[in-house]
């Protein structure tokens, strides 16, 4: 039942939900933005207008459906976590009750046989008496007020007692057997089919709520899926329903460019005359040679409207190549999200078939104004960048199956002293040492070869390291010597991530949890010399292997802190990556506290040899 309460709650699918939960609505919320903004944008008067700017918003609204998808999913979602932690919520207070009932049964059964058994021994005792009294046995007489008594009455009085006793005995007995026998036929097989009941509920809900979980995942995949590509028979009766594809395909560049140039035609000049040649009157008499043909070049001028012709296809030639660059980004931008019928206000624009496209046709797209040219390389990154998302996977996925179990599996059974996972004590007693070999080895090593490496404690080491080197500690710890960095396979980083990775998992955390409130309340004292007296004589009364196990972490972590210059590692950061670590290893931390811890191990850091002493 606690199985089945812990994987309907916090440890299992519950979790699962809403952390899936946060990661849709942060996604829906951020896209709603992005298409808020994206269609904000269309509307400036710098940006390009025409069919381009309609199909554009349409894009936008089909974005913005998929986010409200999204967002409804992300509810669905939480809604589900809610419901399993009553569930489990209830559960767990029926097994307490179910539990304390079936203790106090036991209990009674158990009071009831001790009575059996006194009232036994007692009987026993009187029964001796009278029969050493009946067998002539001589006793010292009893003196009362009205003298000795003869031996026919203190043959009498035993004889009434062991009688009483008797009778007290069996009735005892009587009630034992009457308890047990209820105990065996009835309130043990209630206790089962309760808790066997509870077990049933509780995995119907988690099952229940499982199947929602593929149904809404479905719900959300279709919804998208239709704001995509909607059926041909969805529609509002008044226009068909467009698929983005379609919506992209009807962008018509050609019509776009030739819809800005005309615009401009009402700033064109008038028609400039004709350039001729007129020969000076005064010249009309003079011998002169015949006139010769003036140059090609002076000939046969171009007029404006000729000049303006030759231009336009002059643009279309030189950015072609940039109209076929933007036209690759909007197929990239086509996976996207949102479903239902598209905006009326969005015309139809007829799809030129691609034979008829024409140079002029390409030069159409660099008219786009400047503010919507750099979308263009975002959304391509955004599209080159998915497939890495996927490859990134690979060596996720290969180190925590084939790199990580194996070497478990294999300290696991190859191990003969386990150090990870026992308590100091244990340790102590089987080793003869305060400061387990782990410890011991872990801060040589940190101090020969990584106080000057920056970021210690706080960079992750490489997990298929840590599982090699806690698999050598629980080999055989004698056999490890830190002092040669091969045998770490020179990775510090690894070492350190080894020690925090020792304290994580005792079954009792370093400060102990008897003390933890302690700790704590210490903590919470807002003058420095206080809190630290406080700590201290907290720390005096840990156990032996704890006090030396801290004396020995503490001293060294002042050490790092004192080379913080070069590694970023001041108490305060030493603190961060220590406070849950120490103080509730081999659990959930408590949030709530996870300031007070910090600020536990920074007082400490900051009075080292006030604490501890330095020999």
């Amino acid at each position: 039942l606690k199985q089945s309460v812990a994987s309907a709650r916090l440890e299992d699918f519950a979790t699962f939900l809403k952390k899936r939960s946060t990661i849709e609505e942060d996604h829906a919320q951020a896209l709603k933005k992005l298409t808020r903004t994206a269609f904000e944008s269309t509307r400036r008067p710098d940006s390009r207008q025409g069919s381009y700017a309609r199909n554009y918003e349409e894009i936008t609204r089909i974005h913005d459906r998929m986010a409200d998808n999204g967002i409804q999913f992300a509810l669905s979602l939480h809604q589900m976590h809610e419901d399993l932690t009553e569930l489990s919520l209830d559960k767990e207070k029926g097994r307490k009750l179910w539990k304390q009932n079936g203790l106090s049964a036991e209990k009674r059964v158990q009071d009831a046989e001790t009575a059996m058994d006194k009232a036994k021994s007692k009987y026993n005792s009187l029964a001796e008496d009278y029969d050493r009294a009946r067998t002539g046995d001589k006793q010292s007489g009893r003196f009362g007020l009205k003298g000795p008594k003869s031996a026919a009455q203190i043959e009498e009085d035993l004889h009434r007692k062991m009688q009483a006793a008797d009778s007290d005995y069996s009735s005892k007995v009587q009630t034992a057997q009457t308890m047990r026998q209820e105990l065996l036929n009835t309130l043990r097989p209630q206790a089962v089919k309760a808790l066997e009941g509870l077990i049933h509920e509780c995995d119907s809900g988690l099952m229940l709520q499982m199947q929602k979980f593929a149904t809404f995942n479905e719900r959300l995949l279709l919804g998208n899926g239709m704001c995509i590509s909607p059926l041909d028979e969805q529609g509002d009766g008044t226009m068909p329903s467009r698929s983005l594809r379609e919506v992209v395909n009807q962008i018509d560049n050609d019509h776009d460019l030739r819809t800005f140039v005309t615009g401009f035609s009402s700033k064109v000049g008038p028609k400039q005359p004709n350039l001729d040649y007129r020969r000076h009157p005064t010249l009309h008499n003079t011998q002169s040679p015949p006139p010769q043909a003036p140059p090609t070049s002076l000939r046969a001028p171009l007029p404006a409207t000729n000049f303006q012709n030759h231009e336009a296809p002059s643009l279309g030639m030189t950015l072609g190549s940039t109209t076929l660059q933007s036209g690759n980004y909007q197929q990239a931008s086509l996976p996207s999200f949102n479903v239902g019928p598209p905006d009326p206000r969005v015309h139809s624009v007829a799809d030129p078939s691609p034979n008829q496209q024409s140079p002029v046709t390409n030069s159409a797209q660099p008219t786009a104004s400047p503010a919507s040219l750099p979308q263009v390389p975002a959304v391509l990154q955004h599209h080159e960048q998915a497939p890495l998302g996927k490859g990134s996977e690979v060596p996720f996925t290969s180190q925590g199956i084939a790199g990580q179990n194996p070497v478990n599996g294999a300290s696991s059974s190859l191990s003969s002293k386990p150090v990870f996972g026992t308590s100091l004590e244990n340790l102590f007693q089987r080793d003869g040492s305060a400061v387990p070999m782990v410890v011991y080895q872990c801060l040589q090593a940190v101090d020969m070869f990584g106080l000057d490496v920056e970021g210690i404690y706080r960079i992750s080491g490489t997990a298929s390291h840590i599982s090699q080197l806690r698999s050598m500690f629980d080999h055989d710890s004698t056999q490890v010597d830190f002092r040669n960095p091969e045998s770490f396979m020179h990775d510090v980083n690894s070492v350190a991530g080894l020690l925090k990775q020792f304290f994580r998992d005792l079954p009792d955390p370093l400060f102990t949890k008897e003390h933890y409130q302690t700790f704590i309340d210490a903590a919470r004292i807002d003058d420095d010399i206080t809190r630290r007296d406080s700590l201290h004589a907290t720390i005096n009364s840990l156990p032996d292997p704890n006090y030396a196990t801290l004396r020995a972490l503490t001293l060294h972590l002042h050490r790092v802190q004192e080379h913080s210059t070069t590694n970023r590692m001041t108490s305060a950061n030493l603190a961060i990556c220590f406070g849950p670590t120490l103080m509730v290893s081999g659990s959930p931390p408590a949030i709530a506290d996870a300031g007070w811890q910090v600020r536990v191990i920074d007082t400490i850091l900051q009075n080292t040899f006030q604490i501890f002493d330095d020999d």
